[in-house]
């Protein structure tokens, strides 16, 4: 059993790993997924962007922070389509942020889309607090060995009336000891091989509700299953370069459940306004 202070300094050390990890591996990401670095997507991956527009309810006008930006490729293709939307993108990758600037210079939205190297654990020490409209985490969010802290670094930048979105993969569970262990398995397979850790949606929604958040829906993502991309092309990075490789599918579990999350940072306190705590707007 590790000590509690080894334990923190895991958790301390993570964000170097992660981005350690994807200064290594970005390029054979890039050659399998394209601008876009995301397991649950469809076969034309903007049908999936349009989605996430409409899911995370992101419009035009919004300030928004992508946090796990990747090269930006989901932030430049949301400031293309919405034409006064403003997003603040960060990654701990070095190399993604050198990609991501040029990314955002090839799309011609420089303008709107800004990249900074930092980690998303202390997005009040990035950007200007209570100020953003939006935070979303697109597959990155499962990066975080400290979820709390990084639930809480989105409330403090938020602004009330703000909304977390998250969209990951979080463990299954399974009544069968035998399968959930083969589940458990197979998720620190994963977390070893992605510097991961995938998580707990009890744990992950308790840190939402205690921080203040009202959660406005759970719920997997609402794709037409002849559009799901059905996990091919995380099959073919797995197989090419090895990471995570799935050697036989004969006694394989699938571990891992998708969901989006949408939450609302109220507009009112709770300490001052009781009564009006469970709206999510001022009128």
């Amino acid at each position: 059993m590790a000590s509690d202070s080894k334990v923190r300094g895991m958790v301390q050390d993570a964000p170097k790993r992660v981005g350690d990890f994807y200064d290594r591996t970005t390029p054979q990401f890039l050659e399998v997924y394209g601008e876009i670095i995301q397991a649950f997507r469809t076969t034309d991956v903007a049908d999936y962007l349009d989605y996430t527009i409409a899911s995370a309810q992101l419009a035009d006008g919004q300030h928004i922070i992508d946090a796990g930006c990747g090269i930006c490729g989901p932030a430049a293709y949301f400031a293309g389509s919405l034409a006064r939307l403003k997003v603040e993108s960060c990654t701990v990758s070095s190399v993604q942020s050198e990609l991501a600037r040029e990314h955002i210079r090839q799309k011609g939205v420089e303008d709107r889309v800004n990249v900074t190297l930092g980690d998303y654990h202390r997005l009040p020490s990035l950007f200007p607090p209570l100020s953003f409209d939006r935070v979303i985490f697109l597959e990155s969010f499962g990066h975080s060995k400290d979820k709390a802290g990084a639930v809480r670094s989105a409330w403090e930048v938020l602004r009330p009336g703000g909304k977390l979105y998250i969209k990951d993969l979080f463990r299954r569970e399974s009544k069968d000891e035998w399968e959930q262990l083969h589940i458990d398995h197979i998720c620190g397979q994963i977390d070893r091989a992605y510097e991961y850790e995938v998580g707990d949606l009890h744990q992950v929604l308790s840190a939402i509700r205690k921080q203040g958040f009202i959660l406005e829906f759970l719920r997997p993502p609402q794709v037409p299953m002849e559009k799901f991309e059905h996990l091919s092309i995380s099959n073919d990075f797995q197989n090419l370069f090895g990471i995570g490789k799935i050697d036989s599918w004969d006694s394989y579990v699938f571990p891992i459940d998708f969901y989006e999350i949408l939450a609302v940072k109220p507009a009112y306190s709770a300490e001052k306004e009781q009564h009006l705590y469970h709206l999510n707007r001022k009128d």
